[in-house]
C-alpha cells in the first residue's frame, strides 16, 4: 500500500496547473528576530518561476535583502477530503532597477487584470517600477497534496 503522502501528492503538471487557478499567494519572509511576516500577494508564473513586486521600503523586503530566505504557499479546500496545497522554499532574487522591475511588475498586471488594455498596464507598471521592487522565486523545495485523490477514504 502507497505512503499517504505518496498518494497526494501533485505531479508538476498537476501543481503548475493548480498554481496557475490562483489569485494571489501567501508569502512569508524573516523578521530581524527570526519571527515570521506574512502576508498574502498578487504573482505571476514568468519562465517557471514565481515573481512579485512590492514597495521596496515593505517589510517583507527588508527581510529579504537581510535574508533571501522565502516561503510561499497556496491553498484551498474546505472540507478535509478537497483540501489542496502547494508551499514553496527557496531564496528570493530581489530586484530594484527599474527597468527589471517594471517588466515583472507589468506580468503580474497583465495576469491579474485581463481586461484592462496592455498598453495600459504598461504604463501603470512604468509608473510603479520607481518605488517598488520585484522579486523572482525559483522553486527549491516543493511540497503539494491533493485530498481530492484520496476518492473519500482518509
Amino acid at each position: 500500500m502507497a505512503k499517504r503522502r505518496d498518494q497526494i501528492r501533485m505531479s508538476d503538471e498537476e501543481m503548475w496547473a493548480f498554481i496557475e487557478e490562483q489569485k494571489s499567494m501567501q508569502v512569508a519572509t524573516l523578521n530581524r528576530d527570526g519571527s515570521a511576516h506574512l502576508t498574502t500577494l498578487w504573482f505571476a508564473i514568468v519562465d517557471g518561476a514565481l515573481v512579485f513586486e512590492t514597495f521596496t521600503k515593505s517589510q517583507k523586503i527588508k527581510n529579504l535583502e537581510r535574508d533571501p530566505r522565502i516561503a510561499i504557499l497556496f491553498e484551498d479546500g474546505v472540507e478535509y477530503g478537497e483540501l489542496r496545497g502547494v508551499s514553496i522554499n527557496a531564496n528570493a532574487e530581489v530586484y530594484s532597477d527599474s527597468e527589471k522591475v517594471h517588466e515583472l511588475a507589468k506580468q503580474v498586471m497583465i495576469r491579474n487584470n485581463p481586461d484592462v488594455p496592455r498598453e495600459s498596464l504598461d504604463e501603470a507598471a512604468k509608473q510603479l517600477a520607481s518605488k517598488r521592487s520585484g522579486v523572482v522565486v525559483r522553486p527549491e523545495k516543493v511540497v503539494s497534496w491533493d485530498h481530492r485523490k484520496l476518492g473519500g477514504g482518509y
